[in-house]
């Protein structure tokens, strides 16, 4: 993750002689950007993060400004335990005691929760739901597809933010009474379903869709060997009809961790050669992008085209 852009602060500016004027005339040239009333980043900084990033400056940039202490849930909880979520434009999410059915004003939305049982933790500056709590919320009121993304990443462990993997029995002991009937039903589907196997974001959102779709589970990490040993690992694979399937994310080709020394063209390559060989164990390989997860029914499209089989007919869904 970028280093998060240092929080300017009207209120502080102006004590040093900084109008709010000279404030918007670089908002205007870019040099800074206006988070939310009264906050302000660095402009090229800003620029250089990602959405989901940018999300966790609008969480710091909403606790700068309220008086009161907050509680933030949901997507931006997720931002601040560094879970990943779908979709790039969330509100920033928190929590309200008061059951006036929630509210939103100025970018932030409100939920309800009664007192009884909450829990809030500090983390990175902000009080936070805890990391179960912030994924079971996800599950009980985000779609099922959508779901699964935060549910797959929290059972395995993450090493570079030093937090153990939670287990199956944890997310369900919390859903406790905090939920009603249909949304524990909700949480309980989703986390039978998760999966710590899953090795991305974009590899839980795809198999998530895949199943919504109607097709068959596929086998995820099937190691695949040939006569000069281990190839790799595909990302699912059908035994039934020898089909791999493989979601390209770009942290493929851009990040070191993957890259592990390499040029971004002789990942390509590699990655191409790679293909090779497990084409020539008798198996198919297909491959489909972010693109293709957020265009509606063309996952679909693709999976089928590929020859996947379904579990049921199309008619039956």
């Amino acid at each position: 993750m970028n280093e998060l852009p240092k929080l300017i602060l009207t209120r502080e500016n102006v004590q040093q002689g900084l109008t709010p004027k000279d404030l918007a005339r670089r908002c205007h040239s870019g040099a800074l950007v206006r988070v939310r009333r009264g906050v302000y980043v660095d402009g090229s900084i800003w620029r250089a993060l990602k959405p989901w990033e940018q999300h966790r400056v609008r969480v710091s940039a909403a606790a700068e400004t309220f008086t009161a202490p907050t509680i933030f849930a949901w997507h931006s909880a997720a931002a601040v335990w560094h879970v990943p979520t779908i979709g790039l434009r969330h509100p920033v999410h928190a929590l309200t005691l008061q059951n006036d059915g929630g509210r939103s004003r100025a970018g932030v939305v409100r939920h309800y929760v009664p007192p009884a049982g909450l829990k809030a933790v500090r983390r990175e500056g902000v009080l936070v739901t805890g990391r179960v709590r912030t994924v079971l919320d996800l599950a009980a009121f985000t779609p099922f597809a959508e779901a699964v993304v935060p549910l797959d990443h929290v059972l395995k462990p993450d090493t570079a933010h030093g937090l153990p993997a939670l287990t199956k029995e944890q997310l369900l002991a919390g859903i406790e009474s905090n939920y009603t009937a249909a949304a524990a039903k909700r949480i309980m589907t989703a986390v039978e379903f998760a999966d710590p196997r899953s090795g991305s974001a974009g590899e839980s959102y795809s198999r998530a869709l895949m199943w919504m779709a109607g097709f068959e589970p596929p086998e995820l990490q099937r190691e695949m060997r040939d006569g000069a040993g281990l190839i790799g690992y595909t990302d699912y694979f059908w035994e039934s009809v020898r089909l791999a399937g493989e979601f390209d994310g770009v942290e493929k080709y851009v990040k070191a961790e993957y890259l592990n020394g390499r040029t971004i063209s002789q990942a390509v390559v590699d990655e191409k050669a790679r293909e090779d060989r497990i084409r020539a164990l008798g198996n198919g390989v297909f491959r489909w992008v972010w693109a293709d997860l957020m265009a509606a029914g063309q996952l679909e499209r693709k999976l089928t085209a590929a020859g996947v089989p379904r579990r049921r007919a199309r008619s039956a869904r």
